[in-house]
């Protein structure tokens, strides 16, 4: 039991255990390197260019088909030994190397539009020529330098092809692990809101927000890992949708939960905003009984999505999952107030999207022990897998931006500027050592959009590369000349690095700059001053990309944070016209493609506001501002969800079907976000949100004795007012007029 907690932990932390991987990867193509160049008896330059080619060989490639990793492995070894040779031909020419030096970075970066093998043979022709600068390469030395880095190569992909392979169908079937234990890592969070006091409810509420976000990260993961780690296309989207229902299920439950511990419904907002105030607990008449069988239930939930296999015939799992599923029926439920009678029918919910999830992921499944309840389950979701539509969805066609519009392009002239600083800079500080600013000013513009976002990063890199310095010099200090004990402990930093490079850009900082203090003692070039002048390459090196980013062709984080919003904004209306238009009886279209865009311009959104949201910023009500619209667009887009999930069970639902009233509602709120994003486009435009009766009201009907809401159910109902709601409340923090309902 101990050991399966401690997978589940490991499996929810690391999703994919795509970290560990990377770093066990990484670590294994420079340990055998390094025992092979060893046993050849190469000197340690030769060490130290061995391993850090082995390093850039292997963390480069990020093409997820091994077929294509292979190919680009392959032509990234001659790009490296041409990259090398004129490093050394060039290493006595100083001009000469300089501008080619940044003719490199230039092509490097522009690489980047040709997506991930541009991408990857850019980063070993630049890191390459990093090398041949590190080592001292010179002309005599360039056929023992080959050598070397064939063997590097040959150990990279040994590394990544026998020793840490990763096939695409592994990789998804660790991410599926890592669902399952972050969503019962969501119940375990939420099971704390029954108990917590005025003292902790607040604490336990951001507890159950980072569950939430962190469960929604490994979904739109599995997205991403879902056409090539499935067999066929139907599989995809079946696991696709069951994914789907299950966050859905879970989060939703999070907020009947937070209903039923106080006297008022619960904001969806409260479960996307870091500090917005948590729900009071109140009184209920014989809540407290109740809330003791909500208890054992979700607990029972919880060992449910963890032991998924356990749950088969014969064990008491099957029984508790059969209960668990009665509280889909009326007749079913225990008696308790409203508010907590709807938690029960939460966790059938989520139990009916836990059993639609197993089914999915792990087959067929014996039903001998199953409850009518739960063959009734069984039946609705074998109806729903089966009218699943394997086609492809008709996606919006792009606009193709040409010439210095082109990111890429623009990025690649910002950072050849950049760099020439740097260059011209870095040859006042050190004529030895002036590439350290150069490198800086390249890593600031990877993954970077915005001038705000080179800002953060080149200051977390030499937050990092300040703490490395003083790591390194106590590391120095200990190891001495001891060569094979600091490759040991170069290995360990390299490890963390790659392990940490996704949670944190600072700590990664900090590992490289260690290690590279112990590559400067195995060199025999160490000293206090090495290090010193490390971190004022690092400072300049980051002001230079900071100068090139704001100065030539610049993109200001404004302006890009606008753009993505149009395009959430364009993402959610797609999916809520095409939802509400299902549910009025509309012709069924593809879903959840368009869910699935949606959640990834909502991620681009969020990555981009981060510069806006740092601590740092001076600018705290725009921060504050900032957090506040992300929150929002969240709670649009877990409604556009659902209403997307609902719109896809009409076929199948015996209590859903289509209302041709909710047209009236669909067109008012794709009239709001169309008013938003006229907003954001030009502040100027006249557009205005308008609000008026409750979306209810707009569904009452005009012929007497007919029955107010027929058969869209009541949950559907709540989900396009919040929406309708929260895009009101989206109008206020951005400007946008709202105005009285047209007569």
């Amino acid at each position: 039991m101990n050991t399966a907690r401690l997978r589940d932990r490991v499996a929810a932390s690391d999703p994919g255990l795509l970290r560990l991987a990377a770093g066990l990867r990484t670590v294994a193509a420079i340990a055998l390197t390094l025992a092979v160049l060893g046993l050849a008896g190469v000197s340690v330059r030769h060490l130290v260019a061995g391993a850090i080619a082995a390093m850039v060989a292997t963390f480069a490639i990020r093409e997820r088909q091994r077929t294509a990793q292979a190919v680009t492995l392959a032509l990234g070894l001659p790009l490296a030994l041409v990259s090398l040779s004129l490093g050394a031909l060039l290493s006595s020419r100083v001009v000469a190397g300089d501008l080619f030096f940044v003719a490199l970075i230039f092509c490097a970066v522009y690489g980047r539009r040709f997506g991930d093998r541009g991408t990857a043979l850019g980063l070993i022709g630049f890191q390459v020529y990093f090398v041949s600068l590190f080592v001292g390469a010179t002309v005599s030395g360039l056929p023992e330098l080959y050598g070397v880095l064939a063997v590097a190569f040959l150990c990279s992909a040994a590394a990544r092809f026998l020793l840490v392979p990763e096939t695409p169908a592994g990789l998804l079937e660790r991410l599926r692990e890592a669902f399952r234990a972050r969503l019962a890592q969501l119940v375990s969070a939420q099971l704390g809101l029954l108990d917590a006091g005025p003292e902790e409810i607040d604490e336990v509420l951001e507890t159950v927000r980072e569950g939430t976000a962190r469960l929604h990260e490994t979904a739109l993961m599995i997205q991403g890992r879902l056409e090539e780690g499935t067999a066929d296309e139907a599989t995809a989207r079946l696991v696709q949708r069951r994914i789907a229902d299950a966050e859905i299920a879970a989060e939703r439950l999070g907020l009947l939960l937070l209903t039923a511990r106080s006297a008022e419904r619960a904001d969806t907002l409260t479960l996307h905003l870091p500090g917005a105030p948590a729900p009071r607990a109140g009184r209920m008449p014989g809540r407290d009984e109740a809330m003791a069988q909500v208890r054992r239930d979700l607990e029972a939930l919880r060992l449910l999505v963890l032991r998924p296999a356990a749950a088969r015939s014969g064990t008491a799992l099957s029984q508790v999952r059969n209960r668990l599923l009665g509280y889909r029926e009326e007749d079913r439920l225990p008696p308790a107030p409203p508010a907590v009678q709807d938690v029960f029918r939460g966790i059938g919910e989520t139990a009916r999207a836990v059993l639609g999830l197993r089914i999915a992921l792990d087959g067929p499944q014996d039903e001998s022990d199953d409850s009518p309840e739960t063959a009734r389950s069984r039946e609705e979701l074998d109806a729903e897998d089966a009218v699943i539509d394997a086609g492809e969805a008709d996606g919006a066609a792009q606009e193709e931006l040409k010439g210095l519009r082109r990111p890429t392009t623009r990025a690649a002239v910002q950072v050849a500027v950049g760099s020439s600083l740097a260059i011209v800079g870095g040859e006042f500080l050190s004529s030895q050592r002036w590439y350290w600013a150069v490198l800086t000013c390249w890593i600031v513009f990877l993954n970077t959009s915005s001038t705000g976002e080179i800002l953060v990063k080149g200051y977390r890199r030499l937050l990092g590369t300040v703490l490395g310095v003083l790591a390194g010099i106590v590391l120095a200090g200990s190891v001495g000349q001891h060569t094979w004990t600091a490759f040991a402990l170069v290995l360990v930093l390299v490890f963390a690095m790659f392990y940490t490079a996704p949670l944190s850009y600072t700590l990664m900082s900090f590992f490289v700059t260690a290690a590279l203090g112990l590559l400067y003692t195995l060199l025999h070039t160490y000293s206090l001053s090495v290090l010193v002048l490390r971190v004022e390459e690092t400072a300049l090196g980051a002001a230079c990309g900071v100068i090139a980013a704001a100065f030539v062709l610049p993109v200001r984080t404004d302006r890009r944070t606008n753009d993505l919003l149009v395009t959430v904004l364009e993402r959610l209306d797609e999916v809520t016209e095409a939802a509400v238009d299902q549910l009025s009886g509309g012709t069924p279209v593809e879903l959840l493609d368009q869910a699935r865009d949606l959640d990834q311009a909502l991620a681009d959104l969020r990555a981009a506001t981060q510069p806006l949201t740092h601590p740092i910023t001076p600018l705290r009500a725009r921060r504050d501002t900032a957090r506040y619209v992300v929150a929002l667009l969240e709670t649009c887009a877990y409604h556009a969800r659902s209403l997307a999930a609902t719109a896809e069970l009409l076929p199948t639902h015996p209590s859903i079907a289509a209302d041709p009233r909710l047209r009236r509602a669909g067109r008012r709120i794709g009239d709001n976000i169309a008013a938003i994003a006229a907003h954001v486009r030009d502040e100027h435009s006249t557009a205005a949100v308008e609000t008026g009766p409750s979306i209810a009201s707009l569904l009452d009907t005009e012929v007497p004795g007919t029955p107010r809401f027929g058969r869209v159910t009541d949950r559907v109902l709540r989900h396009v007012q919040r929406l309708d709601e929260t895009l009101v409340g989206l109008a206020r923090p951005l400007h946008v007029p709202v105005s009285a309902p047209k007569r």
